[in-house]
């Protein structure tokens, strides 16, 4: 038996002995969110190309309908039926939210939080605010619970999805996380620009003085400027030349250099491909490589996101939950290829056609149930003597 079959079935207190040796080191842990998820929120909001590239994932991700199937080994689990959790995953989670929006809502956290947390309450799904959850590790099995402002909740009441993470065994890392470094020099490259043409688009003042003053009253000036002018909203420090010294250049700085638009355009490729997005995706114009790198992004960016929450679904409610590509124009040419594929198969004589018409996601017909015997002009595989040319009467 496995470790995870006795969180729903034994209490902490009354296991004998440690469930799961590799969590030793984390029993005692109470973990949060490993990460500030407002400097993630804040990027998401203010810099356009994180904004895009998240709101694409999550919306392709929301759109993928799910196929909930029975598990022959596995009868009714939880007390619920395969309608009730069809409904629950595709249409209606609760009474408040359609399903796009709720699944909007679990991807964005997925994002930003590296954490999904779906609440079960028996007849429908609520989604918990990964960045205020708060995973209590229980010391032999795995979670003892999980807390929401005070609010405890089982194991037994939590849908848990996570995103990779090499140090921790209870909460995953955002995908924003390696771009961290980009997003903070963009957000400076910005704030820079700002003040500058704030200033009036001068990178400095320079007074000059044809005597020599002394200390007390460069201070004083530097005071008085300072107060007129308030450098913390953006006006700049004087710089005081007296006895005749004369400058060249206040700046070599141009404004093409000031532009940045270069060192933007290379660092919002690194965003989007820490996000998944092959970047080709976010240039304007007709480009003949397109096509297959959307098939690339859905195929290594957006099912796999699909198919860790039908994980988490399937071993929930015991049923089987698979992604619908039939309605992804991405996935077109994949699914002619999966259609050769199983009629090759049919035709073979290897499985029959509901067989094929199942994988390929169409409904069982009741005259497709037998396996189709192969023929050819030679005569029929099962029988030689059958079929090849018609024989010839012989007439006299």
């Amino acid at each position: 038996m496995a470790w995870y079959n006795n969180i729903f079935s034994k209490k902490p207190v009354d296991t004998e002995e440690k469930l799961n040796p590799a969590q030793y080191l984390d029993s005692s842990n109470v973990e949060s969110s490993r990460e500030s998820t407002i400097s993630y929120e804040r990027a998401y909001e203010d810099l356009e190309i994180v904004n895009r590239g998240v709101n694409m994932i999550v919306d392709d991700v929301a759109e993928i309908s799910t196929v909930v199937k029975p598990i022959a080994s596995r009868g009714v689990v939880k007390g619920i039926k395969r309608s009730k959790v069809e409904l629950l995953l595709n249409k209606e989670p609760n009474p408040f939210q359609d399903i796009n929006t709720f699944r909007r809502n679990l991807v964005t956290d997925f994002l930003l939080d590296g954490n999904i947390f779906i609440y079960f309450d028996g007849v429908h799904l609520y989604h918990l605010p990964a960045d205020k959850v708060t995973v209590h590790a229980d010391k032999d099995t795995y979670v003892e619970k999980y807390t929401l402002h005070d609010v405890d909740f089982t194991p037994s009441e939590i849908i848990h999805i996570k995103e990779n993470s090499f140090y921790s065994i209870y909460r995953g890392v955002p995908r924003l996380k390696p771009a961290m470094r980009t997003m903070n020099l963009m957000a400076s490259m910005r704030a820079f620009q700002d003040n500058f043409f704030k200033n009036g688009a001068v990178p400095g003042l320079v007074l000059k003085s044809p005597n020599t003053l002394s200390d007390k009253i460069k201070e004083r000036m530097l005071v008085s400027w300072q107060t007129r002018y308030r450098p913390d909203s953006g006006g700049r420090r004087p710089l005081i030349l007296d006895g005749g010294i004369e400058l060249d250049k206040v700046s070599n700085v141009n404004f093409k250099e000031l532009d940045f638009q270069g060192a933007i355009e290379e660092n919002e490729k690194i965003i989007l491909k820490a996000l998944g997005i092959p970047p080709i995706l976010m240039d304007s114009g007709n480009n003949a490589n397109i096509r297959p790198n959307m098939r690339l992004y859905y195929l290594e960016t957006i099912l796999p996101i699909v198919r860790k929450i039908n994980f988490a679904t399937s071993r929930f409610f015991g049923f089987e939950c698979v992604e619908d590509i039939t309605n992804v124009p991405a996935l077109q040419p994949e699914l002619r290829d999966a259609a050769a594929y199983y009629t090759s198969l049919v035709n073979g004589g290897i499985i029959s056609p509901n067989e094929a018409r199942e994988a390929l996601g169409y409904d069982t017909r009741e005259e497709a149930e037998d396996i189709c015997v192969p023929a050819n002009i030679a005569g029929s595989a099962a029988n030689p003597a059958e079929g090849g040319r018609p024989e010839e009467s012989n007439e006299e």
